[in-house]
């Protein structure tokens, strides 16, 4: 132990007292490590008092060089390390400089070195050498440079995280907003604006969907409606916002709705954004914690690009149902001059949606089926009408000529460079293809049939041995049930149907309201 009594000349008490902190998070962290237990006992006695920025001091001892480093491994918000050089090595100090430096990496904690030997470690070579922030005798140091030692760092500390946060919030910001914009629907969209605004403002998500409340909503015509919500408003999501709704947020509402900005009202965020398309959309937190600028200035830029991607999910969503509008016309004419009336190229889009989902596709590849399989028989458009309009069984010269429909719908889907219509130019191709190989035009078997060909086979055979023909009625569902499970693995994939049977309940379903 070093013979470096701390000196400190008597000091006014400071205004304020650290024992009305009681919650660590409102407490700055400063680590004392030194062999000598008498100078952790002055230190914090000359410094128990000190608030800094509206928060008190917690001090954590260490009295030996690997003790602190466990400390500093625990905990990573340590604020200001003030060091012996001299503990169970004369370079103990030292070498915990370069471990929290080094290996740790950790660049924000401020720390003052101490010496009883100056001598021994001169402050020139330890200040261009060393990554420290301050270097004192302890001979010198009296409280009055303690504490302005300790402010220093502190000051020091707390900008690097001001601007630390700034950097997180900003790569949130690009990261948030290039995920917005992948967002498809409106109520995707506005669950991913209250999760990304609590990702921006660095909040344990968990925590802020259980102790927080928020909503988004957009008007209708019928007024306000709650698209996506957390906390107690989750309840509410689907619902009207109207004169029944809670007075004082409604009150907000409008003198938001009146200024057409974003405003800190009280205990509420409230997020004002205006499509293009004339839509007033919301969205609304409550009990949240003080913003402060930066903050404020990170949701007001999140804001005006959350702005700019609902102008797009709305383009989208237009352009979207226009290409389904025009998908599904052009399908049904095929299938009303075929005769086969009833939505049969709908349901069997809907069964080969929900057979995809089921079999683990994504919701993105699944919607893509639903759009290639409307298509499946496209090709019947250049079959003659006394072949395709028979109303008794097929020669095999004209079966031999109706296979054709298949190779025509290839050919009329497969110069598109757009990934739906080449999608679609596989199933028409291949969707009369059969498990075990004796299907058309190519004979594939198994998995040389694509997995999405394979699903469109089950749906359209279902649907076609369910629904009445011009050459024939529909069958009994006993009878189609039987007849797909005694083809699995011949003329389906057994695992397609293994998902068909399990779900035969969301086919009737989608039956039913296509019938």
């Amino acid at each position: 132990m070093e013979n470096d009594d701390l000196m400190f000349v008597d000091e006014n008490d400071k205004t304020a007292s650290n024992d009305q902190f009681q919650n660590s998070q409102e407490m700055w962290k400063i680590c004392i490590i030194d062999d000598d237990v008498e100078v952790h006992n002055i230190t914090k006695f000359v410094m128990k008092d000190l608030v800094f920025y509206n928060k008190g001091l917690k001090f954590i001892s260490a009295y030996s060089c690997e003790e602190a480093k466990k400390i500093f491994m625990e905990n990573t918000d340590i604020a200001l390390a003030l060091v012996d050089v001299v503990m169970e090595t004369d370079d103990a100090g030292l070498r915990l400089v370069k471990y929290l430096r080094g290996e740790l990496k950790n660049n924000f904690v401020r720390i003052i070195l101490r010496t009883g030997y100056p001598g021994q470690a001169p402050e020139e070579k330890i200040i261009l050498h060393y990554d420290i922030n301050d270097y004192k005798s302890k001979s010198e140091l009296t409280a009055q440079k303690l504490f302005t030692a300790v402010i220093t760092g502190l000051r020091s500390y707390n900008d690097l995280c001001i601007i630390n946060k700034s950097k997180n919030g900003l790569e949130k910001i690009i990261e948030a907003c290039s995920d917005i914009f992948e967002l498809r629907s409106m109520k995707k969209f506005s669950q991913g604006i209250l999760c990304q605004l609590t990702s921006i403002l660095n909040l344990n998500e968990n925590a802020f969907f259980c102790q927080s409340s928020a909503f988004a909503a957009s008007k209708h015509e019928s007024g306000f409606v709650i698209l996506a919500a957390t906390g107690e408003f989750e309840r509410f999501t689907g619902n009207i916002i109207d004169s029944s709704f809670l007075p004082e947020i409604r009150d907000c509402f409008e003198k938001v709705i009146r200024e057409k900005k974003s405003m800190f009202i009280d205990k509420f965020y409230i997020g004002y954004f205006k499509s293009k398309s004339g839509s007033d959309n919301i969205v609304f937190f409550e009990n949240w914690k003080t913003f402060d600028d930066w903050e404020q200035k990170l949701i007001d830029i999140f804001c005006t690009n959350v702005s700019i991607a609902y102008d797009n999910i709305y383009l989208n969503k237009e352009l979207e149902e226009i290409q389904k509008e025009i998908i599904i016309t052009l399908s049904e004419a095929t299938e009303q001059r075929s005769g086969e009336t009833g939505h049969h190229v709908k349901r069997v889009a809907e069964y080969c949606k929900l057979l995809a989902i089921k079999s683990g596709l994504s919701e993105y590849d699944s919607e893509l089926l639903w759009y290639a399989a409307v298509l499946h028989d496209i090709g019947k458009i250049g079959i003659p009408d006394n072949i395709l309009l028979k109303p008794a069984r097929l020669t095999e010269e004209e079966f031999e000529i109706i296979k054709n429909h298949t190779l025509i719908g290839y050919a009329i889907l497969k110069n598109s460079n757009k990934k739906i219509l080449q999608l679609a130019a596989v199933i028409a191709l291949q969707h009369q293809e059969k498990f075990d190989g004796t299907g058309y035009p190519n004979g594939l078997k198994g998995s040389e049939i694509h997995k999405l060909a394979r699903i469109t086979c089950v749906a359209d055979v279902f649907d076609a041995l369910s629904s009445n023909r011009i050459y024939r009625q529909s069958w009994t569902e006993k009878k189609v049930m039987e007849f797909m499970k005694e083809q699995s693995g011949a003329h389906f994939d057994p695992d397609v149907i293994k998902i068909f049977m399990e779900n035969i309940d969301g086919i009737r379903e989608i039956q039913k309201i296509f019938s």
